[in-house]
């Protein structure tokens, strides 16, 4: 199949040209004909309009983008939607990370306090994206980036099934970097990649070298030094770290095995990390809407925003190395997906789906973090070896955590709100958990307003 129509909910979202440059290059050229750009500030989605209409368009002819202001009018004769909406824009994450602080709690946008705050506003949002989907365009497909993106393509399961596959590229962005410290050429497959977790909590525990005769070249990488140094997540956790836990953590993970460190940092700092994207970003969108170069203009910005990812977790003085910014890529993993399930054509990559049988300690309605098949039928987990006693306790706490959290969001229910605060690892007692929630409430009347009698 090609000619198809996307919908991006969220079409003004600063990542958006990724997404639609990847469609213009191989392997994806073609695949979609029809872009529709539909978001709650249109101002915003026709800024990003004008950079995609500034991006070179290669041999083929671009996909035609058209930007919609009501959802409605969007998803009729939808094949895909990617949805990667920020609820609450640049200030809700400001107070999901400052109201946190204030308690003494990690103040970071999906792990923590900071997290369940964002769930409980981008679940209900994403309900009536995928409650629309189900009636306007039943037979589409949704691709959720929409953070915390476990916890929201979850609650969306209950609505349309096996028809929303949860995306996150820090996952597939570690193996490429291991993969490439390592030596070992994946070539598409993910068959000797051996990683399990869920979304922003999740470790590789092997890595085979599938050209010599399937040797796991993973313990040699933490053992060596002067390699782990030269990638993101080597140098982030170090070989002591590694060496004790005999896998490779997602990135996500310093928060949790470098609690204390991370919290005197974020507390260290001037401006949290919403602030300062909201002032790199602060005359963004009109300044795209102006200039005869909103392309330059754009690519200037995301090179100051990558930049300063998880700054938090390396020295002052410390810039992102190029190749770590080259290891992910959330769009490349969006288009592979959309071009499975357009196609049929098989992929294996590492997606938010429902664990089913894969891991028998953990609910078979929740969503895991693993290697999948996708096709024309969907997303399903590839085998996955058992998990240790230590994997499988974060994963369990913090899956109760998440399963709380989209409970108090579809079913207003603030018990279960306050019980995933109080549960969560990183909240380290129930006055602070009644203190945060109380925080939030007070920081979003609307959230206040949402619970039931």
């Amino acid at each position: 199949m090609s000619g198809a129509t996307l919908v991006i909910v969220g079409g003004g979202g600063f990542r958006v040209p990724l997404v639609y440059r990847a469609l213009s290059s191989a392997p994806f050229a073609g695949l979609v004909s029809d872009v529709v750009l539909v978001d709650t500030l249109p101002d915003r989605a026709h800024a990003i309009a004008r950079v995609l209409g500034a991006l070179p368009s290669g041999a083929r002819p671009a996909p035609s983008v058209r930007v919609e202001a009501r959802l409605e009018d969007a998803l009729p004769g939808a094949d895909l939607v990617f949805a990667a909406v920020r609820s609450g824009g640049a200030e809700g994450r400001i107070l999901d990370e400052r109201v946190a602080l204030a308690c003494g709690l990690l103040g970071q946008e999906t792990v923590g306090a900071g997290g369940i705050s964002y769930a409980l506003r981008s679940i209900p949002d994403m309900m009536r994206v995928a409650t629309l989907m189900r009636d306007l365009a039943p037979d589409a497909w949704l691709v959720n980036f929409t953070n915390p993106a476990g916890m929201v393509t979850e609650a969306l399961s209950a609505v349309l099934g096996s028809r929303v596959i949860g995306i996150c590229d820090s996952a597939s962005g570690l193996v490429t970097r291991a993969a490439r410290a390592a030596g070992v050429d994946l070539r598409g497959s993910l068959t000797g990649v051996d990683y399990v977790g869920l979304n922003h909590l999740g470790w590789l525990r092997r890595l085979d070298d599938a050209h010599d005769g399937g040797h796991d070249r993973l313990p040699g990488l933490l053992t060596d030094a002067p390699r782990l140094a030269g990638f993101e997540e080597g140098r982030l956790f170090g070989p002591d770290l590694l060496r004790v836990l005999g896998a490779l953590p997602n990135e996500y993970l310093f928060y949790y095995y470098f609690h204390r460190e991370a919290l005197r940092s974020i507390r260290a700092a001037d401006r949290t990390r919403g602030e300062t994207l909201r002032d790199q970003q602060a005359d963004l969108f009109p300044r795209l809407l102006a200039s005869a170069d909103p392309l330059g203009v754009w690519e200037a910005a995301r090179r100051e925003r990558e930049s300063g990812y998880l700054a938090e977790a390396r020295p002052a003085d410390e810039e992102r190395d190029e190749a770590d910014l080259a290891g992910g890529g959330y769009e490349r993993v969006a288009l592979h997906v959309m071009r499975a399930l357009l196609t049929g054509r098989r992929a294996e990559l590492i997606l938010n789906v429902r664990n089913g049988t894969t891991f028998a300690e953990l609910p078979a309605d929740a969503v895991v973090e693993v290697p999948s098949v996708v096709d024309a039928d969907g997303a399903r987990p590839l085998p996955a070896a058992p998990l240790t006693p230590h994997q499988l306790g974060l994963m369990a706490a913090v899956k109760a955590v998440e399963q709380d959290a989209v409970r108090a969001a579809v079913h207003r229910d603030r018990d279960a709100a306050l019980r995933a605060f109080a549960g969560h690892p990183l909240v380290d007692s129930f006055h602070a958990a009644t203190r945060v929630l109380a925080g939030y409430e007070e920081a979003f009347p609307a959230l206040r307003a949402s619970w039931s009698d």
